[in-house]
């Protein structure tokens, strides 16, 4: 890259959470090392794996800044362990089954020189078990002009997406509690707290993320699912909405024990919008389910006039076809 001899190149540190992971964590490891990124900061916070994980780890030791395997208590757990320790300028982590396309960090770095910005975000390739690319994602959703529906929808794409260092100590260290959305409660936070100014979108490839039977992608999908409504149930509650977190609380399944700290939503005002986005989210996913009954529920639960007209036209598909379109020509042009 020729802009490479005239950039300041910041610390960027890179935290890998593994356990058991050994048929892939070498790739991983040679695509954050052969970055030959000249101020990288790299950690690896092992979860005390049984498999040959260890032994990969000591085979690039040499060229790791900070590892430890010891048992923990997840993935989170294990990321926070390496945040602890990481002393970059900029932070992000890249799980032991994923790997980055080459210059990654490079890009990642002449994205932040410009000025002010606090967050990059790429773009990855998804592929499967079998080294066969599915299709290129586009990356963490931003809408530029509606932060509520950006937090709303809070579609993170985590491996591609590079937050400061100064960002993360405002808005705290992963909540150990979740299990599967811990990433999309730092963006929810970040939105929250700084809103979109300062956010940078790249159009580079940096990531090739893997979906595998054993990722937590594939295998534990109702997790994510319920982790987001209980969480989005807890933003309501908290903020005193009573009749947005009872849709949420009678139609899906939610902990109803989970609540989050008020003080980390600075902009609290438009909490009831963010809400009427994600009922949106929530109705278009129930009717792809076929499940006429509840994408009723939210549609009929949504304040129109507080949507864009893109999505007022979402609306309106969704409340014609749901209404009027029977399920059997539904899963038939779905075959």
């Amino acid at each position: 890259m020729e802009s490479q001899s005239k950039l300041f190149y910041p610390k960027i540190s890179i935290i890998t959470p593994s356990f058991n992971q050994g048929q892939y964590l070498e790739q991983t490891i040679l695509s954050v090392v052969e970055q030959d990124y000249p101020n990288l900061e790299y950690i690896i916070i092992d979860g005390g794996s049984t498999d040959n994980s260890v032994e990969i780890i000591k085979k690039y030791a040499n060229k790791i800044t900070f590892w430890v395997s010891e048992p923990d208590k997840g993935q989170s757990d294990a990321i926070n362990k390496g945040m602890k320790v990481a002393t970059g300028d900029i932070i992000n982590w890249l799980n032991s089954d994923d790997y980055y396309e080459s210059d990654s960090l490079f890009k990642v770095a002449e994205a932040f020189d410009k000025p002010g910005t606090q967050i990059v975000a790429g773009r990855s390739k998804i592929f499967s078990g079998q080294n066969e690319v599915l299709y290129t994602s586009q990356g963490t959703d931003i809408y530029k002009n509606n932060l509520a529906k950006t937090i709303g929808w809070a579609r993170i794409d985590q491996p591609e997406t590079f937050f400061r260092k100064e960002v993360i100590e405002k808005i705290g260290p992963l909540d150990n509690r979740l299990h599967y959305i811990m990433d999309r409660d730092w963006w929810i936070k970040y939105l929250f707290n700084y809103g979109l100014d300062k956010v940078s979108q790249i159009p580079d490839i940096l990531v090739n993320f893997r979906l595998h039977q054993e990722s937590k992608t594939v295998s534990q999908a109702s997790g994510f699912w319920r982790e987001r409504d209980t969480y989005y149930y807890a933003l309501a509650k908290g903020a005193g909405l009573k009749e947005q977190a009872n849709v949420l609380k009678n139609n899906t399944y939610v902990n109803e024990d989970f609540e989050l700290n008020k003080s980390s939503f600075l902009n609290e005002k438009i909490i009831p919008k963010v809400l009427n986005y994600y009922y949106l989210l929530r109705a278009n996913e129930f009717y792809i389910q076929n499940n006429k009954a509840k994408t009723k529920i939210f549609l009929q639960n949504i304040r129109i006039d507080w949507l864009e007209e893109a999505d007022k036209q979402v609306w309106r598909k969704l409340y014609y076809r749901n209404r009027y379109v029977p399920t059997s020509i539904i899963k038939l042009f779905r075959k």
